[in-house]
């Protein structure tokens, strides 16, 4: 700082007063000069040389700390397998201990002891697995293994597993299944079903009562592949707006306070969300505060077998309930297998839990041991662990398969194993095992392995053994026909309920503010009995739905469709637009689109659009082409007499006066969004009527003339004829409407107001729509 205070200085007392500067020689400039630069260039290179030792230092030291971080990583994923591993081989003695102590014929007291164990067990396995799972994720070993899957067989899967669940808490579950979806696709039918069911988990866990329910929906993209949406909807207790943007993070439950007494690592979520993008999917959230939730799963699937499913409902299934009797599903006293395992308490489970099956059968506590009985006996199935200490199940296999003199070389060997995972299916598929079972196994999962293995000959199935029907428990593969894409708007869109039908087209009613309370637009108050109020001198106000209606009518619409275009008045004119917006936080399948109009002209857009979604256009086309075309939808009114404009706040009480004394009738336009005056007619409604009219439709050439949307207000059938006659003289439309407009629209304009709406010629907007063949009254 003094530095350049000092420089600054010299060079002012030289600029002001050179007298007092001595005048260098020639030979001394040029010797200063040289000086300067050297020294210049010596700083420039020490300088360059400490910063370039400066940046190898850091350097060396961010690769040391990235080794060490590798290496933390490593031991990390090392500890959690080993953990999953280790952990796994105590919990599976639990449960199946447990399991037949459940058998026995024991007292309720504990039998109910019994089932709090298995439960706890069960959560605890969870747990580890969720530990797991994201573990492998973070270091990028988890892989996705596509296989060929029976779609129906997943299905049934997975309603056994989550009915009982909510079943027990009251809960009404459903399953809605495309009947078009094929029987066969190709995918990670492990992951897909890992996502369906932790998401059914998140929901019955989070509802107190109401139901539960799994949609499939599927969409054809080629010859060969498929899209698939499912959908988990819960009447539980929501997600706050301010919490959608965290839910997927790891280890971070929201709105803790609530949610502090149920179970759950916050893992679940977290890990379907990274499970879905590595299968290349998409995942959405829609949620409601105190009303619901629901999550959209998006995967593009391989198609194996091209057979519709159809719609059916499920076969029964085995549904074991912990009160009922155990029977085992067979009896083979000829069979003989081979159990290998280096822990005691996971020989003596397996034992116990296929007692009942009367199989005779050998343990092994060693790859060494289980050769040395192979060299003497024969046997109909071998179950072998894999993580076992000097010889594990897969050098014992390779050793099995070729043993010179062994009895059992082309013996199924199951893989019965604590060492989990999809990752570790494919090891043991490729390294030759003829199944895999991971542990903790139950008596009936056993069961129905070493049965599917074991020569048909040796096999006696118990006949007494009936499956449980739970058809009666929950409604199975009802028909979901839930749509791409459904089209919404308000009820101030003015279009004829024929349109409204035709195109499944939803709207959100506006509210009407009287003397007598607020009434929902055209709902529970028509234009006529609204006018009739005004003219008697009384108030009526229109209002634009609060965020929360907005927010119940997109959660009832979304279950209707996988998306949602809610197409809203012109932002600058009604707080719609931004009430819609703020309730669409709620939802990441809701998108609001301003139309930047009003009346018929925004409804001309609503057509368009839903014409669009009709024709399976996509939601991006969909809003992209909206937006483009508002540009060329004319929308202009005239209006008659400006009371309602005053007592709406659109204009001054002096300048209503003014307008009432002169005979004044302003034209009112829509541009960019916004609301402005384009032009006054003056004189009696004939002589307004005649030049508005005139003026609208000059340039005819620009005119898309398929439809005409004639909308009014307090206008006698002697007018609108007058209108519609004035309107054939100076262009000739294919169709025009006669439209009341909607109460909230009228509450602005007041009686004897009205507008020509329709399209200007566009090079696209052409195929946009096509005008249906309706009666052009309304």
């Amino acid at each position: 700082m003094l530095c350049t205070l000092e420089t600054l200085f010299c060079y002012g007392l030289a600029y002001y007063h050179p007298e007092l500067v001595a005048r260098n020689e020639q030979h001394h400039a040029f010797f200063d000069s040289a000086f300067s630069v050297i020294m210049v260039g010596l700083l420039t290179c020490v300088l360059l040389m400490f910063l370039n030792r400066m940046y190898e230092e850091e350097n060396a030291l961010t690769q040391k700390q990235k080794k060490e971080i590798e290496e933390l990583n490593r031991a990390e994923n090392h500890f959690f397998s080993s953990m999953s591993h280790e952990i796994r081989t105590p919990i599976n003695t639990i449960i199946g201990l447990n399991e037949i102590i459940l058998r026995e014929n024991t007292s309720e007291e504990v039998a109910e002891n019994a089932r709090n164990i298995q439960g706890a067990s069960k959560l605890l396995l969870s747990l580890i697995n969720d530990i797991l799972d994201i573990s492998k994720i973070k270091s990028g070993k988890m892989e996705i293994v596509n296989v060929s899957y029976e779609t129906g067989a997943l299905f049934s899967e997975i309603v056994n597993m989550i009915w009982i669940k909510a079943k027990e808490k009251g809960l009404e579950f459903k399953l809605q299944v495309d009947s078009s979806i094929p029987s066969m696709l190709c995918g990670d039918e492990v992951r897909i079903k890992q996502i369906l069911i932790n998401l059914l988990n998140n929901a019955v866990k989070y509802t107190s009562e109401g139901s539960v329910t799994l949609s499939v929906r599927c969409e054809r993209q080629a010859i060969n592949r498929v899209r698939v949406w499912y959908s988990v909807q819960d009447t539980g207790q929501g997600v706050k707006k301010e919490n959608i943007p965290y839910i997927f993070n790891a280890f971070r439950r929201v709105d803790e306070e609530r949610n502090r007494y149920i179970e759950g690592t916050g893992l679940g979520l977290s890990i379907v969300h990274q499970l879905v993008e590595l299968m290349g999917g998409e995942i959405s959230v829609n949620s409601v505060y105190t009303i619901g939730s629901t999550f959209v799963v998006m995967l593009e699937q391989d198609i194996v077998d091209d057979r519709e499913l159809g719609t059916f409902t499920l076969a029964s299934r085995t549904k074991v309930h912990e009160s009922e009797t155990y029977q085992q599903s067979f009896e083979a006293p000829d069979a003989h297998i081979l159990v290998v395992d280096d822990n005691d308490m996971n020989l003596l489970v397996v034992k116990k839990l296929l007692a009942e099956t009367k199989i005779q059968i050998d343990t092994a506590s060693s790859g060494a041991e289980c050769l040395s009985l192979t060299q003497n006996y024969h046997y109909d199935c071998i179950l072998m662990d894999h993580l076992m200490p000097e010889m594990d199940g897969i050098e014992c296999l390779h050793a099995l398969r070729a043993q010179p003199t062994g009895l059992c070389q082309n013996v199924p060997v199951v893989a019965l194993t604590a060492n989990a995972g999809s990752d570790n299916q494919l090891l043991y598929r490729k390294e030759g095992f003829s199944g895999y079972l991971a542990k903790p196994v139950s008596g009936a999962l056993l069961e129905a392995a070493v049965l599917s293995i074991l020569p048909k000959e040796l096999v006696y199935l118990n006949e007494n053994v009936r499956q449980t029907d739970i058809e009666k428990d929950i409604l199975i593969f009802e028909q979901a026909q839930r749509r791409s894409v459904l089209v919404t708007t308000d009820s101030v869109c003015d279009l004829p309920v024929s349109f409204l039908n035709e195109y499944d087209i939803s709207v959100c009613p506006y509210y009407v503010c009287t003397d007598e309370g607020r009434f929902l637009d055209d709902q529970e108050i028509g234009t006529d009995e609204l006018l009739m109020h005004i003219t008697e001198g009384r108030k009526g106000v229109s209002q634009p739905p609060e965020v929360e209606d907005y927010e119940r009518f997109f959660a009832q619409k979304l279950t209707e469709a996988q998306n949602v275009i809610h197409i809203a008045m012109a932002k600058h004119v009604s707080k719609g637009y931004q009430n819609a917006l703020e309730a669409a936080k709620s939802f990441e399948n809701v998108t609001v689109v301003d139309s930047g109009h009003l009346s018929s002209s925004m409804g001309l857009l609503v057509l368009c659009a839903a014409h669009m979604a009709e024709h399976h256009a996509a939601k991006e086309e969909i809003v992209e082409s909206v937006k483009r075309m508002r540009r060329f939808i004319s929308s202009a009114f005239i209006i008659d007499t400006t009371h309602m404009m005053c007592s709406s706040g659109l204009i001054s009480k002096r300048i209503q006066v003014l307008c009432d004394a002169l005979l004044l009738h302003p034209v009112l336009m829509l541009k960019k969004s916004k609301m402005v005056v384009r032009r006054v007619e003056m004189g009696s409604f004939s002589h307004m009527a005649k030049r508005y009219i005139r003026k609208t439709l000059q340039e005819t050439r620009n005119i898309d003339r398929r439809i005409l949307f004639i909308t009014y207000a307090g206008l006698d059938k002697e007018k609108l004829q007058y209108i519609k006659t004035l309107v054939q003289q100076y262009c000739t439309f294919e169709r025009v409407y006669l439209q009341k407009a909607s109460s909230a629209i009228a509450s602005n304009c007041g009686p004897g107001s009205f507008g020509l709406l329709f399209m200007r010629r566009d090079d696209v907007s052409h195929s946009f729509f096509e005008v249906p063949d309706q009666n052009g009254t309304a």
